[in-house]
């Protein structure tokens, strides 16, 4: 029988203070138990002292991940935030992504600015669409993957069948971590396989976790002490099979993102979250080198780089702000550095940098590569965005989609349209829609990913700005921009101004009705690109 081994990772070239740092999202299906998750790393990072249930009772205990107002009504998280804490030695920045399909742009930009990603599963339901999604693109950036097998308190599919189905329908390897010991009502906890240990779940307090049993492997005799006879035989044998039919643990698939190795547990039980925050911690990459023209950037660089990957406004209802989420991709960042932005080619003085915690912010000092900071401006920042030491380099790769819902959108009082013009920049800048200008006629087509942005786009600017909104159907279905040489694309708009807009960049964009638009423009205008992605770069 092959024992599962650790490899141990190789010492790091990098400086302690970023070597120290683990840079992560959270990706799920909806409903997976994402945000309960995050909120449980918070609380063991000593960040917040109770976690606050998605759906708790009251303001007081709201989940601290999700602030806007939407997301508190609903129990959803339709926005990526930020969250910095010590956890031992360590200083993880946790980004929660948005599990909602309808919001998975925001999500795509997150996995550019962070360096592994830990996919939450039902354990119920095993892998789901969003969940194979998400995974398609952390396969692309070859992003490390760790997986949590959530609600194993209640009753879930056999162990052996979920790693089937992740290993057939995500095409990794996957090795357990841990073990689960019953399940529903009868699950009393895991065998940590990776250090020999037996993990029992404390059921009387949620924010607790029980102590560790250190065991001298499966035959310990002490483990009869804690597992009845049928149970713990039942393990000894799942736990063989499983030596014997999955692969060992092995750091370097693990950081190639070749495989993934997998805890079981119950966040809202605080089961499982420890042993996977140590998972991250031991097993997680440090700040990795970031894509960019003309060159790459190094983790190790002296001089500071960053790039924004997400804008998001008004997080303080009270002063109507916007806030550019950084992450730094080299260097030792002060406050009140001098950095270029580069872009525009002027300098910016970052004099009021901040980190999170969901919506609290504290004043940052100071700043490492794989660290996310905010930086307040008035709309100079936008997504993807570059700043650096005085260097013309722009950092590549973060995408912008086509929508796939197009609708017309009107104030409520048409006095109020330059109003509706500077909201719907506002969001465009952020990234939370896509917003044309026509180039015949009034009044703006919004694009979104998918509908629910459209409810939270009404509610947003009715709350932010005062301003009661309608969006109605509109006789587009898509939109492409348009490239190609200078004067091809000027004759191409003459000749089409009833299918061409504007986006919030200027650059052109052709509005279709049907497939037979685009087919045709390809057909007659072979020197013209039609695409559906355009990357946002300084």
């Amino acid at each position: 029988m092959q024992p599962m081994t650790q490899t141990a990772p190789s010492a790091s070239a990098l400086p302690p203070e970023i070597a120290r740092r683990r840079t992560f999202a959270i990706i799920s299906h909806p409903d997976a138990g994402k945000t309960t998750l995050t909120e449980k790393f918070l609380l063991f990072g000593g960040a917040i002292q109770m976690a606050g249930q998605v759906r708790a009772k009251g303001e007081a205990r709201r989940t601290r991940s999700d602030f806007m107002q939407m997301e508190k009504d609903r129990g959803i998280s339709v926005s990526a935030s930020a969250m910095s804490f010590e956890y031992g030695t360590y200083r993880f920045n946790l980004v929660d992504t948005p599990g909602h399909s309808d919001f998975s742009e925001d999500t795509y930009r997150t996995l550019t600015a962070v360096d592994a990603a830990v996919m939450v599963i039902d354990g119920a339901k095993g892998v789901e669409s969003q969940t194979q999604k998400l995974f398609e693109v952390c396969r692309l950036r070859d992003l490390p993957i760790l997986t949590f097998c959530n609600k194993m308190d209640r009753e879930s599919r056999d162990t052996f069948e979920i790693i089937d189905e992740i290993q057939e329908n995500l095409a990794i390897d996957v090795t357990p971590a841990s073990w689960p010991i019953g399940v529903g009502r009868d699950f009393l906890g895991c065998y940590d396989i990776l250090h020999d240990r037996l993990e029992l779940m404390d059921r009387a307090d949620r924010n607790r976790v029980a102590e560790s049993i250190s065991i001298n492997g499966l035959d310990d005799p002490k483990l009869a002490d804690h597992i009845p006879a049928p149970m713990l035989a039942k393990l000894r044998e799942e736990v063989e099979m499983a030596r014997e039919l999955m692969p060992t643990f092995d750091h370097k698939a693990v950081l190639e993102g070749t495989m993934t190795p997998i805890w079981f547990g119950s966040a809202i039980n605080s089961f499982g979250v420890k042993e996977l925050m140590d998972g991250i911690a031991q097993f997680g990459p440090e700040p990795q080198t970031q894509s960019a023209s003309p060159r790459n950037i190094a983790a190790d660089e002296k001089k500071v780089m960053g790039f924004v990957f997400k804008v998001q406004a008004n997080m303080d209802p009270k002063h109507r702000d916007r806030v550019a989420f950084v992450r730094l991709a080299s260097g030792h960042f002060e406050r009140g550095m001098k950095l270029t932005h580069v872009r525009t080619k002027k300098p910016m003085a970052i004099t009021n940098p901040v980190l999170f915690l969901a919506s609290d912010r504290e004043l940052a000092e100071e700043a490492w590569a794989g660290d996310i900071m905010g930086i307040p401006n008035h709309g100079q920042l936008r997504i993807g965005d570059t700043l650096t030491e005085g260097e013309a380099i722009s950092v590549t790769g973060i995408p912008s989609f086509a929508p796939e819902l197009l609708q017309n959108v009107r104030a409520g009082d048409p006095m109020k349209a330059k109003h509706l013009e500077k909201a719907l920049m506002q969001f465009a800048e952020e990234g939370a829609a896509k917003v044309f200008k026509p180039s015949i006629g009034s009044g703006f087509i919004v694009g979104v990913v998918g509908a629910l942005q459209f409810e939270v786009l009404a509610s947003r600017i009715e709350l932010e700005y005062g301003l009661p909104v309608r969006f109605e159907p509109s006789q587009f279905t898509s939109a492409r921009w348009v490239t190609g040489p200078k004067d091809k694309v000027e004759a191409f708009v003459k000749a089409n101004p009833q299918h061409i807009s504007t986006d919030h960049d200027g650059d052109v964009v052709f509005l279709t009705r049907l497939q037979w638009d685009i087919d045709r423009v390809l057909r007659d205008h072979p020197e013209l690109t039609l695409s559906a992605t355009k990357e946002m770069v300084a």
